[in-house]
């Protein structure tokens, strides 16, 4: 597996915590750390600046300079500076959190004209990129077909942070509240407001759509950069194709509390690994 403690620095680029290694239990799971990216996104479109999330409190959404940050050992290690007051401290146990077993490092694959299917979709492996495995085997009550190849299987997503309905998604109004989601041609992005576009959590099919908006840092373990990705699998009946074949939208339906809000995020979208690519 990529050395941990680098790990440990891009879960704090994705999530804008500081993220530390303990021997005790961990503070968080995968899934509250793919729960906490998304949430922090989908409230950002929505114009609320801090995010309220059990166990940690108040996250700031206010964005910083990921690469200054992470730049600076003493942004980490000494006193805090004024980034450092935006951030919220979390522990994990790297034992119970990572699962090496599960690591694969695509770093020279190339899969040429190979196709591979995960959940009847086509799954499009992450060529060039070193995946960290997260412990989520017999971590939900369902079992574990939805991370197997099966036909109960679900398909991969990657979610690369900053991805929105301004990208060319434009939702349509029209009958019922409970309708399902339709989307114009992607030539009325111009047109996208707050309104109209499609309200929810985007992830995409594309790993390299996802890394036009990953999140960069720069390594205090090798003085590297590196741009990281989660790998996730997305519940089919939950997703919503976007008029963009590379969008995937879970939707949020207006009127939605913040425990709704996040209990959608957590029963459609289910983290597996963390891609790490050196820049």
């Amino acid at each position: 597996m990529p050395d941990t403690n680098l790990c440990l620095e891009a879960l704090s680029a994705l999530s804008g915590c500081n993220v530390e290694s303990t021997s005790g239990p961990s503070q968080l799971t995968p899934q509250d750390f793919v729960n906490i990216v998304a949430l922090k996104e989908f409230y950002k479109q929505e114009g609320f600046k801090e995010l309220e999330y059990p166990s940690l409190g108040t996250l700031s959404l206010q964005e910083v300079d990921d690469v200054d940050l992470y730049s600076s050992p003493l942004a980490l290690t000494e006193g805090p500076g004024p980034e450092e007051s935006l951030r919220t401290t979390v522990k994990i146990n790297p034992q119970d959190f990572f699962h090496p077993q599960y690591d694969y490092d695509f770093t020279n694959v190339q899969d040429g004209n190979k196709t591979f299917l995960r959940g009847n979709e086509a799954y499009v492996r992450p060529c060039g990129w070193n995946r960290a495995a997260l412990r989520v085997v017999q971590k939900y009550d369902d079992g574990d077909s939805w991370l197997g190849t099966g036909k109960d299987a679900w398909p991969v997503s990657y979610h690369g942070q900053n991805m929105d309905g301004s990208h060319g998604i434009i939702l349509t109004h029209g009958g019922s509240p409970n309708d399902e989601p339709r989307f114009l041609d992607a030539a009325a992005a111009s047109l996208t407001t707050r309104e109209t576009k499609g309200r929810g959590v985007y992830s995409t099919p594309d790993v390299k759509m996802a890394e036009k908006y990953c999140k960069r840092f720069k390594s205090k373990v090798d003085g590297k950069t590196y741009k990281v990705i989660l790998q996730n699998r997305i519940k089919p009946e939950k997703r919503t194709k976007c008029q963009r074949e590379d969008m995937w939208l879970v939707y949020v339906p207006e009127g939605r509390n913040d425990v709704q809000t996040r209990v959608i995020v957590q029963e459609s979208i289910r983290p597996y690994g963390l891609l790490l690519k050196q820049v």
